[in-house]
């Protein structure tokens, strides 16, 4: 029987709360009992252990330090029993290392002393509403393979929408982060919320802090009403931040408070507001890397990174490719006019074949193309337009990185030269238009702008274009 019909709309079900403080089960006891839930108490593990053994609980609650161990030891306990039970831990007030100590080791959450008793029927509410652990994905929402890669990627997506823990999803541009986060959200306690995606990478900076948190009527000129932020609009629900790595650091100081205060103040007000967010991040960079280059705050990304998701490329799932592409053409036909396309045996293979440096998101845009060039229902192999990445035409003289090197000098400066050669190509053909010449690179014009730097490409006088 599934959670939900056990609990009888949650009017019944039944909470096990561990605390050594008389005074503090108390208060969690009474707490519960008025949101109509039954509750068992122990002051110790071991004691927690003998009731779990013979009764059964919908959630666990809690404290750290116990007279005979750590709460952490009953959060493994129970994570052990391969249970469905959801554990949240009572922490000491700013005590960050114990509460990811906790994530990590498998809690749905935790609530920090004092217990702010909004924050704990909060989270009895969302542990109380988890779906059951065998409830299937929904559908158009599913990670397609059989892989070992992806199928790795399944069981921990499946695992961490049973939590609360912040997670960090990495992975190359086109390899379904995004997908990732959303199914983590959609079979999560949240899933009746909104999920909030966010690129980071395309706010302008002078915009971001109102665009996060909101703002008030005339906190500056052209707020000519109230307006909420993401934050206010995920309240409940899961905020998904991509492209994180691209977030300035003044805005990663002002990010890293609301996650440990879960409080936001809008542009115009002193006062703060809570918000209940679930954070999921993601990036195609490695943020370990920009953290030790200074761009990244190492607090934030320790905040950030409670459990780190790997999306695999395309490349390392080739066995994945023929179930993907049938699934992507299927979505072609039913957004056209019905009509089914169909890889032939030749075209499959030189899928297969393919590298697939765009990933997921480059199948999907070469069969969207095939589809449409191809002169019947059956896609060939010339349908596919399948050819190495073209360097611009003043880099084509390069030697090329062989087994012998990469020409003179390293495999960093062979890539600058190619990556600068790349960029003053694209300026060239959109006259040194900053803003257009991004949009051909596939780039924001903030990572446009720090490349330039970064390689010392130098805009030219004004006579030669916009420079936007």
């Amino acid at each position: 029987m599934k959670r939900a019909e056990r609990r009888g709309m949650q009017r019944d079900g039944r909470v096990l709360v561990v605390d050594d403080e008389p005074d503090i089960r108390e208060l969690l006891e009474l707490t519960l009992i008025k949101m109509g839930l039954g509750v068992v108490s122990a002051g110790s593990i071991d004691e927690a252990k003998e009731h779990l053994r013979n009764e059964r609980f919908d959630l666990c609650l809690t404290d750290m330090r116990l007279p005979d161990g750590e709460g952490l030891e009953l959060v493994r306990h129970i994570s052990g029993l391969r249970t469905d039970l959801p554990v949240a831990v009572v922490t000491a007030h700013g005590s960050a290392e114990n509460a990811v100590a906790a994530l990590k080791a498998g809690a749905f959450d935790y609530v920090s002393k004092p217990v702010s008793l909004e924050q704990l029927r909060s989270l009895v509410k969302s542990a109380l509403s988890l779906p059951d652990s065998e409830e299937g994905p929904t559908a158009g929402q599913q990670l397609l393979g059989e892989s070992p890669a992806l199928t790795a990627v399944r069981e921990l997506t499946a695992k961490l929408a049973r939590t609360q823990a912040p997670v960090y999803i990495s992975g190359e541009s086109g390899s379904g982060k995004e997908l990732a986060a959303r199914l983590i959200h959609s079979h999560g306690a949240r899933r009746d919320k909104l999920f909030v995606p966010v690129n980071c990478g395309a706010i302008p900076e002078t915009l971001m802090e109102s665009e996060f948190f909101g703002y008030r009527k005339g906190a500056f000129t052209g707020a000519e009403q109230d307006r909420d932020g993401f934050f206010q609009a995920a309240n409940g629900g899961t905020l998904f931040l991509d492209e994180v790595a691209d977030l300035p650091l003044g805005m990663q100081v002002k990010l890293l408070r609301v996650i440990q205060e879960k409080r936001v103040r809008k542009l115009g007000t002193t006062a703060e507001e809570p918000v209940d967010v679930r954070i999921i991040s993601a990036t195609h960079q490695n943020l370990a890397a920009c953290v030790e280059a200074g761009r990244f705050r190492q607090d934030l990304f320790y905040r950030l990174n409670v459990i780190e998701l790997k999306m695999p490329p395309l490349r390392e799932c080739r066995e994945d490719v023929p179930l993907i592409a049938e699934s992507i053409l299927e979505r072609i036909a039913r957004q056209g006019d019905g009509t089914r396309a169909r890889l032939s045996q030749k075209a499959l293979e030189e899928l297969m074949r393919y590298d697939f440096p765009g990933n997921i998101r480059e199948l999907e845009n070469i069969l969207e193309r095939a589809t449409a060039l191809s002169a019947s229902e059956e896609i060939l192999p010339e349908d596919l337009q399948l050819r190495p990445i073209a360097l611009p035409e003043s880099a084509q003289g390069e030697n090329l990185p062989s087994a012998s090197g990469f020409g003179a000098g390293s495999l960093p400066e062979y890539l600058d030269r190619v990556e600068r050669d790349a960029i003053l190509d694209a300026l060239a053909k959109t006259e040194f238009n900053r803003t257009a010449a991004a949009k051909l690179l596939g780039i924001t014009f903030r990572q446009l702008r720090y490349r330039m730097q970064r390689l010392e490409i130098r805009e030219p006088g004004p006579s030669t274009g916009s420079g936007n």
